[in-house]
């Protein structure tokens, strides 16, 4: 019989790749910093206060810092549920050619680190809606 000392089994990051490591109503904290409002996570940026409170307030020119970015996949965290913007709104994301999926904030925050951790070009654009 022959033992095998047990290893423990754990995904490597490099620490310079932005992490959301939670989510919840009114909250999303990205590595160690916690924030209240909507924000876009890439793993080497983080652009604060992004402007949209609701899927419904998004509008064209909030895509335009997604746009610079251009990542390979965009994650649009819509809030709590998953709602869609309007497709006039998402109609530069068609025109840039940029892939993208809209899902609840919590699934795009998870949906991100798996792809951050793959080294994939990925973005969340992250609704964070306001605690009535």
């Amino acid at each position: 019989i022959r033992y095998v000392t047990p290893m423990r089994i754990h995904l490597d990051q490099p620490t310079t790749v932005n992490v959301v490591r939670a989510y919840g109503p009114g909250l999303v904290r990205v590595g160690e910093r916690s924030f209240s409002h909507s924000v876009i996570v890439t793993a080497s940026t983080l652009l604060e206060d992004w402007r949209p409170r609701r899927i419904s307030d998004l509008q064209e020119s909030d895509l335009d810092p997604l746009l610079r970015v251009r990542p390979e996949v965009l994650l649009i965290g819509s809030g709590l549920r998953q709602e869609f913007p309007q497709r006039a709104t998402l109609a530069a994301l068609y025109a840039a050619r940029v892939g993208f999926e809209v899902m609840d904030t919590g699934a795009a925050c998870r949906t991100y680190n798996v792809l951050a951790a793959e080294g994939r070009n990925v973005a969340a654009a992250l609704i964070v809606e306001p605690v009535a």
